[in-house]
């Protein structure tokens, strides 16, 4: 017997996604998060007209390992048709778990050609849209959204329902609008009002950057799942922490530098091994190396080193040498205490 659709969103405990973010989000980087607690992740967002297109990078963003699962893929674009080819193709062929549909991204180039958030400016394209994805495949459809394009736009609700009546069948909503990108604070109470007036379940997405900040999204929303983005970068550990706060249980202490940085080597050797290009990926990956190396006592001048690095030996050698000098500091005798 198979399981009913977006069944994890159905049982007593609440669901912790892995948000997609371009380049940051990708099958390596999603399944450590899976090991760390995360219970449902999702692509980077990929372009409708690159899949259509037959596009080999696009194509790239789309593959992903079984233990990855329940995933879903994302995809943007303006184009209701071409939408629902790109949505019958990942469908068909990739088979993940849902479909899900970028309103969301405030990007420029994005936006520019009406995709993501640039949407939310026709709430009928959006009807279209959805209506679309979801004709073309027996897929679940999902939405992430934003509270609106701008101030002038901003009604979550509105365009939840819209979505809802479309065919949606949970919705994302990140409540900034594409005006704010990422300023401010997000307003959690925009994710309350939208559970109250959708049937479908909702799941809360923004500034959850603690496992605390989580429990707390859901006890002053009542969403049905949280999704973490910018709060997992350089630190799947999140998600474990999460989890424990939302069981009740006692948060794990933060890793320690010498974890940090196995499990930042072991992610660069997966993403290695994942890109057609090495050399580029261990470019493509220096950004995670100023994320594991936040807050390191003298971590300005180790990312300066690391943002150099054109292999892994390098990088190797590098955290080696930064452990070491501080192996040393740590047992160096104090002088000049009385």
């Amino acid at each position: 017997m198979t399981s009913p659709p977006l069944h994890w969103l159905r049982g007593e405990k609440t669901p912790l996604y892995l948000a997609p973010q371009a380049g940051v989000s990708e099958s390596p980087f999603r399944r450590l998060c899976r090991r760390f607690g995360a219970d449902v992740v999702v692509s980077e967002f990929v372009s409708a007209a690159g899949i259509v297109m037959n596009s080999r990078r696009s194509r790239d963003y789309l593959r992903f390992d079984e233990e990855e699962r329940p995933i879903g893929i994302q995809i943007f674009g303006a184009d209701p048709a071409m939408m629902a080819d790109a949505a019958a193709f990942v469908a068909e062929v990739y088979a993940p778990d849902f479909i899900d549909i970028n309103f969301g991204c405030p990007v420029k180039k994005v936006v520019k050609r009406n995709g993501g958030s640039g949407c939310l400016r026709d709430l009928e394209l959006v009807r279209r849209i959805v209506r679309a994805v979801d004709d073309a495949t027996p897929l679940p459809t999902t939405v992430k959204i934003r509270s609106g394009f701008d101030e002038k736009t901003r009604d979550p609700v509105r365009i939840g329902l819209v979505c809802q009546e479309a065919g949606a069948q949970a919705i994302c909503l990140h409540p900034r609008t594409r005006a704010d990108m990422y300023s401010g604070e997000a307003r959690w109470e925009e994710i309350a009002a939208l559970v109250e007036a959708v049937e479908i379940p909702v799941i809360g997405n923004g500034d959850v950057r603690t496992g605390g900040d989580a429990r707390r999204m859901r006890d002053e929303t009542g969403c049905a799942a949280i999704m973490i983005a910018r709060g997992s970068h350089g630190y799947p550990w999140i998600f474990r922490e999460a989890r424990a706060a939302l069981d009740g249980k006692p948060i794990p202490p933060p890793p320690s530098v010498e974890e940090r940085f196995r499990v930042c080597l072991e992610h660069a050797r997966n993403a290695i091994r994942f890109e057609r290009n090495p050399e580029r990926a261990i470019i493509d990956f220096r950004k995670h190396l100023g994320w594991y190396t936040k807050g390191l006592p003298d971590g300005r001048r180790l990312r300066t080193e690391l943002f150099q690095s054109e292999t892994l030996e390098d990088v190797e050698r590098l955290l080696e040498r930064y452990l070491e000098e501080q192996r040393a500091l740590d047992q160096a005798p104090l002088t000049g205490v009385s």
